[in-house]
């Protein structure tokens, strides 16, 4: 309906409008009937009646280009002007003024003035309508429509709290389709501890979008990157505000609130010449506030969507065995501060309303858990910042309005009573069968294993060489603290056609990986020790020992083992978008990863590093960090895979050094290819080798170029000592518009891959220098890079072939 209104609107406005220039002078008047145009033609701001039925007009802002545009700003939304009678006036003082010039009636008046000279208003091609002196700028402006956002939420529109100006914005929706006089339904930021978005129907909160967790709204269930638009959230001394700019210039896309309450995303369409809904922000039931009541969560997978969490029994059973789940939940088992009290993890949550929150941006996530510890009153907390992986939030009271969310969901850590902490401690330790998987648990404190494992165990020794697979299982078991299913040979068979070429995925130097679907559907990969390998078994054990402990958004995650006779398998969550190289040294892939997909790639694949290197039991340098060995999800989030030739250290150890030096052969640091140390800046070596190939789209090993023979490195190394940066950015990304961000993000990966080890940054560094939150960036020096003519570096490189991998391996 509202798309047809919008027909109606720009027939009635342009069919007497006359075209102008983008300025009001002083003392100029704009009377119904005459417009002014933005200067590329793409706005147009003049006097229009919503549609044939009414006579009531309005000033307002309309799409110019396309011609079927709609109107997405009204001044005198609640004050028609019952004829065309109307006239604009901007005066000495930079007031603009509307009047009814049959009555000389003001309608609406921008109400911001300035004594000062030059005065002129501006129709921008943002769709902004700005008032400024025209000797100090567009940025000192005296007035501007964003500030008074009607329905619509454009591009570079900040929506929030203007602390120098002490202005707040929202939006609210029309009346009708007919009516554009403010309706039922407004989108705005509540400001009460962490900030966040909701929309309300009167008085009643109908939706939350939640607060900014540095990726996105916390509310929000698309993780997939956006090709259009980028979201942004600033809270600094001079705003609290939220912006979506726009990575494709001449795309054109609008945020509203219809009078229906449905908040839309809508696109222009030039084949069909039409606007669309990408897709509405309010898609199911679950996105229904406090749907689920206190310490409820709701689940659209589920049926009722609505239970408790685990540790919470509904407070009003009769009410929910009636679909009445607002009375919410309850304890279990009550707190008592102080009294063996901790925390137990939920992960893929949508987090609680925060209006009873406090948090620091500055704290690290250790230092949050022990300030909520410390505080009986304090009933959960989460890193409020998850693309740093930093900052605290903690909440005060019950939570309310949590849901789970599909994938890649925030974790919050609720406080818990010292009896449900034992259930979990209980829960870890039980053991039972789960379809054709069993789960064993391996810990370092069981003395008495269960009779199941037991008979597993002597059915193994049955087996032919079963000897030495027992005595690595055993090594295992008595140094490391495990938890891991293990699977029937005979089921991974089953799941994978009996390891059938058809679903073969790839293959390294541990061994074939083949694709699997089990009985219930889910699908895996396989991946199984060659027979032949030389380093399959020590693999195996570092691949149990570190996947099992490791719990990252960014890691890839190991759901099994088996070990059947020489049979040694590993099961994984599969990823269906497979390897990072494929993607970018594909022949067609390459033409369809853009630069936002790929810079999304870069800080997940920074965040597993830091989260190894600093955030996990043990600090775990992997020392084969690269392209084949970064997997790929459906939503295409980076998972750093096979860490078999990782490495853990313990107190204050950083690295080692070792007389087997593996790796691959154009990512190994200088340091560690020539005297075999390595250290987690061996790792940022790694990864800033890796940088410059998904910028640049260019594989390091057996690249070089035709004048210098420098390699990768060595190319990128000489192409900025030359000012000419922007040359090594892939030519399938000339388009993005992003041309800062890249030679930013080029910067940092020469940074990583200097010669000396001590330059190069960490990768908490790293991190901040991609949000774009460090100071300037210092110049990198020379990395460490050889020549095809440098024939000490070929020797190296030779006299350690043996022992560096050089296939690429899917998992």
């Amino acid at each position: 309906m509202k798309a047809l209104t919008t027909l109606v609107i720009c027939f009635i406005a342009r069919f007497t409008c006359t075209t102008a220039a983008d300025t009001i002078s002083v003392t100029q008047t704009i009377r119904d009937g005459q417009t002014i145009v933005s200067p590329q033609q793409v706005f147009e701001l003049g006097f229009f009646s919503p549609s044939n039925t009414t006579q009531n007009r309005y000033l307002g802002i309309w799409y110019k280009e396309p011609a079927t545009g709609p109107v997405i700003w009204v001044a005198n939304r609640d004050t028609p002007i019952p004829n065309k009678s109307g006239e604009v006036t901007l005066n000495p003082g930079g007031l603009l003024v509307l009047r009814d010039s049959a009555t000389n009636r003001t309608i609406w008046s921008s109400n911001l003035s300035r004594n000062t000279g030059n005065i002129v208003a501006q129709l921008l091609d943002n769709s902004n309508f700005i008032v400024f002196d025209s000797q100090s700028g567009p940025e000192n402006y005296i007035w501007q429509s964003f500030d008074e956002p009607t329905d619509t939420l454009m591009p570079d529109m900040k929506f929030g709290r203007n602390l120098k100006r002490d202005l707040v914005t929202n939006y609210t929706s029309w009346k009708s389709d007919d009516d554009p006089s403010r309706g039922e339904y407004m989108i705005f930021m509540d400001f009460n501890g962490l900030p966040q978005i909701f929309q309300k129907k009167g008085d009643d909160i109908q939706y939350r979008l939640g607060s900014w967790n540095g990726l996105q709204y916390s509310g929000s269930t698309n993780n997939q990157p956006n090709p259009i638009y980028k979201n942004w959230f600033y809270i600094n001394e001079n705003e609290i505000a939220a912006v979506y700019v726009l990575l494709n210039p001449s795309a054109l896309t609008r945020l509203t609130v219809s009078p229906d309450g449905n908040m839309e995303q809508w696109y222009w369409v030039n084949q069909s010449r039409g606007w669309f809904v990408y897709a509405p922000l309010i898609k199911d039931s679950c996105e229904r506030y406090a749907l689920c009541g206190v310490y409820g969560s709701c689940d659209v997978s589920q049926s009722p969507n609505c239970g408790c969490l685990r540790g919470f029994t509904p407070k009003r059973p009769d009410h929910w065995d009636m679909a009445d789940w607002s009375s919410g939940c309850e304890r279990e088992i009550a707190l008592d501060c102080g009294v063996g009290e901790g925390f137990r993890k939920y992960s893929f949550m949508k987090l609680p309303d925060t209006r009873e929150s406090w948090f620091d941006r500055n704290m690290s996530v250790e230092e949050c858990r022990v300030k909520c510890t410390n505080e009986c009153n304090c009933t959960a907390y989460a890193t409020l910042d998850i693309k740093l992986d930093s900052g605290c939030l903690l909440w005060y009271d019950e939570l309310i309005d949590m849901r789970t969310l599909p994938d890649n969901g925030p974790d919050i850590y609720i406080r818990m009573s010292a009896i449900e902490l034992e259930k979990d401690k209980n829960r870890q330790g039980r053991k039972g069968k789960v379809g054709a998987v069993v789960i064993i648990p391996l810990s370092l404190g069981l003395i008495i294993f269960s009779g199941l494992f037991v008979l597993i165990i002597m059915k193994m020794k049955k087996k032919k060489n079963v000897g030495k697979t027992q005595g690595m299982l055993d090594q295992v078991v008595e140094t490391e603290d495990i938890d891991l299913p293990f699977f029937s040979l005979s089921t991974l068979k089953i799941a994978t056609n009996n390891f059938s070429v058809d679903n073969k995925l790839g293959e390294g130097g541990f061994g074939p990986v083949y694709k699997g679907c089990m009985d219930d559907g889910q699908e895996i990969a396989v991946k199984r020790l060659s027979l032949n390998s030389n380093q399959g078994v020590e693999e195996f054990k570092n691949e149990i020992i570190f996947i099992s402990k490791l719990q990252h958004r960014n890691l890839v995650k190991i759901l099994g083992c088996c070990i059947e006779g020489e049979e040694k398998l590993l099961i994984y969550e599969y990823m269906p978008n497979n390897s990072l190289d494929l993607f970018l040294f594909g022949e067609t892939k390459n033409k369809i990863f853009d630069w936002t997909q790929r810079f999304y790639i870069i800080n997940g694949i920074a965040r597993g590093l830091l989260y190894l290197h600093q955030d996990s039991q043990l600090l775990i340098i992997h020392r084969d960090l690269k392209a084949a060995n970064v997997l790929l999800d459906q939503y295409m989030n980076p998972r750093i895979s096979d860490f078999g030739l990782a490495r853990s250290f313990g107190g204050n150890e950083n690295g080692t050094i070792t007389n087997r030096v593996v790796g691959t052969y154009g990512y190994m640091s200088p340091e560690y290819a020539s005297d075999g140390i390595f250290s987690v800046k061996s790792d940022v070596f790694s990864f800033g080798v890796l940088v410059l190939e998904i910028v640049s789209g260019r594989k390091s090993r057996g690249f070089y170029d035709e004048t210098t023979y420098h390699n990768l490195v060595g190319h990128a190394w000489t192409l900025y000592k030359n000012g000419e940066t922007d040359k090594l950015v892939d030519p399938s990304l000339n388009e993005s518009g992003c041309t800062s961000e890249m030679l930013l993000t080029i910067h940092v990966g020469l940074l990583c891959v200097q010669r000396d080890p001590k330059c190069r940054p960490n990768m908490s560094k790293v991190v901040t220098m991609l949000s774009g939150q460090s100071d300037k960036l210092p110049d990198p020096e020379q990395p460490g890079f050889y020549t095809e003519e440098n024939s000490k570096f070929r020797m190296q490189t030779q006299s350690s072939s043996n022992a560096t991998t050089l296939s690429r391996s899917t998992y």
